[in-house]
């Protein structure tokens, strides 16, 4: 004798669905977390350094972009990999003390912090 369940089939459905879901959000979170990770960032009083992980590129097939506090990084169409990142710090980034270095598949960018200039006038007293 055998024996069959008489649950309806869209009951069974909903059973199996949030498993689905559960293994696309796995995923997307494990996605999100390798890209997270590939940015160390590190402060002090002066500058931030970012260090990224970029291995098979050339130092000719990055570009690195400064526009205030937001810092991009991309490569040219010619490079085996494609890397585009962009950054917002919390502090505007001065370019002229500003540098990057690339060793052996490490980008490491040691960006300036910009002083904010003071707005304060004296008023004289009469």
């Amino acid at each position: 004798m055998f024996f069959a369940t008489t649950a309806p089939s869209s009951l069974r459905r909903q059973a199996f669905a949030p498993a689905g879901r559960s293994l696309e959000r796995f995923l997307a979170e494990t996605q999100l977390a390798s890209r997270q990770k590939s940015c160390t960032v590190a402060q002090d009083e002066t500058s931030y350094t970012l260090t990224f992980d970029v291995p098979g590129i050339a130092k000719d097939q990055l570009n690195i972009g400064i526009e205030g506090s937001i810092v991009r990084i991309d490569t040219k169409e010619s490079a085996p990999r494609q890397y585009k990142q962009a950054y917002e710090l919390p502090q505007d980034i001065d370019a002229a003390t500003s540098e990057a270095k690339l060793e052996n598949g490490v980008l490491t960018l040691k960006l300036g912090k910009m002083v904010p200039a003071s707005r304060v006038t004296t008023l004289p007293i009469f």
